[in-house]
């Protein structure tokens, strides 16, 4: 211990004077201790200004043979490398805790009692605009404006999310927000994008009611039909109206069978893998489906032809019949008679392979030409159903474009015509042998 082995050394160098006074002069007897102690007071001295050095940087290692210091820098030192290894520790996990909070793909905000901002990750700046550490100390409610969010959090009870909509760099996007309580009176709010989601369930809603609103005509009719005919006498029509009744219910009959063929064959693109691409022999394909086109034309039409002949496709037959049938059934329909439909398949300088259909019917206004392949979706919902269209060719058209890694394009103008396109990667074209 350090005090007995300093009594033990005093009490060495008195019991050295008192012999050396003895023998000598009582003057050199207590010059002997007076030396020792100014000789242990200068070491003393020395190894605290060591200590004193080594206390500057404490994560050094602590100087060597200091006397009694040494029983003290010992276990202070393995104290101070026990809490630096806890410290990296901790900071470590706090570092994780904050990477991991940061990869969130919802929005998280620590909040104090006062909704005060704490902290936010990279998504809550997306999500709400907010920025850090500019925003640090500022209170939550005061940028979110919204007031169905301002009221839900000033509730104090938030057992369900509430969904807000907000506007950030001119986009409006859905939010779902959560508040949560943790800590000692600490808050949480946790938000996530749900645009996406809304817009799907905002087309399956419209779905549901383009479908109902598209068979419930033809339904309509043949039911009055069945009525009429089913409560007027056997002899009370004759037979010629009678037989126009009933090609007015084969007409809405197939018009409702359509439109279920197509509907499946919307579902079964959008649901199905595709299968394994084969060589598609494009000039055959085509030939077909000019053959239907004159023959729904009915000579109404003039048609130009233009088509490669060596020009093939890996592809699904039967998928790419559809489209190619559909752009050219709608450019008939579309077309006043005597107008002029022309017809493209050509391959350009970069290897790429392009179907065109230009017609110069009644052409399109621009503001719909986005929505133009959504399911349903009219342009003149009339003059749509009186030449036969189920609302549906498009859409299939540009799933079938899809699944061949190709591009629709559309272009069109009021009175002037349209010209709808699908355009295929040189990676789809294969060139006929022979």
């Amino acid at each position: 211990m350090f005090w007995l082995r300093t009594l033990l050394w005093c009490a060495l160098w008195a019991t050295l004077g008192l012999l050396a006074g003895s023998v000598f002069t009582p003057a050199i007897g207590w010059s002997i201790p007076c030396l020792a102690f100014f000789v242990m007071l200068i070491g003393r001295g020395r190894s605290v200004a060591r200590v004193a050095r080594w206390a500057q940087d404490p994560g050094t290692a602590p100087p060597a043979d200091v006397g009694a210091w040494d029983d003290v820098l010992a276990p202070l030192y393995r104290y101070l490398r026990m809490q630096s290894r806890v410290l990296h520790e901790s900071h470590d996990a706090l570092q994780n805790m904050v990477a991991g909070a940061q990869a969130l793909p919802d929005a998280v905000v620590t909040l104090n009692n006062g909704f005060q901002i704490d902290w936010c990750n990279r998504t809550a700046m997306r999500h709400l605009g907010l920025r850090l550490p500019y925003d640090r100390g500022s209170k939550l409610l005061n940028l979110v404006r919204v007031p169905d969010f301002v009221a839900y959090a000033q509730s104090g009870e938030w057992p369900e999310p509430i969904l807000v909509r907000l506007s950030n760099s001119g986009q409006e996007r859905v939010m779902m927000l959560q508040l949560a309580r943790y800590g000692q009176n600490q808050h949480l709010l946790i938000s996530r994008d749900v645009t996406q989601i809304e817009k799907l369930e905002t087309t399956r809603r419209d779905f549901v009611a383009n479908v109902s609103h598209e068979l419930r005509t033809p339904l309509t009719v043949l039911t009055g039909f069945l009525e009429t005919l089913r409560d007027m006498p056997q002899d009370a029509m004759q037979a010629e109206q009678r037989e126009q009744y009933i090609s007015m219910m084969y007409e809405q009959a197939q018009r409702m069978q359509a439109i279920v063929e197509d509907l499946l064959a919307l579902s079964t693109l959008e649901s199905s893998p595709g299968a394994g691409p084969s060589i598609v022999n494009m000039s055959e394909l085509l030939q077909r489906a000019r053959q239907q086109a004159e023959a729904l034309s009915g000579g109404r039409h003039a048609f130009e032809w233009h088509i490669d002949q060596g020009l093939d496709l890996l592809g699904s037959a039967g998928e790419l019949t559809s489209a190619v049938s559909n752009l050219l059934t709608n450019a008939v329909r579309y077309t006043p008679d005597g107008g002029k439909i022309a017809v493209y398949w050509e391959a350009d300088e970069e290897g790429s392979a392009h179907y065109r259909v230009q017609d110069t019917g009644i052409g399109i206004a621009a503001r719909h030409i986005p929505r133009l392949t959504e399911r349903f979706y009219r342009v003149d919902r009339g003059r749509s159903r009186a030449v036969g269209g189920t609302g549906l060719g498009l859409a299939i058209t540009k799933h079938v474009a899809m699944r061949h890694d190709a591009g629709l394009g559309i272009e069109s103008e009021p009175c002037k015509g349209s010209t709808f396109s699908l355009n295929f990667p040189a990676e789809r074209v294969s060139r006929a042998q022979g």
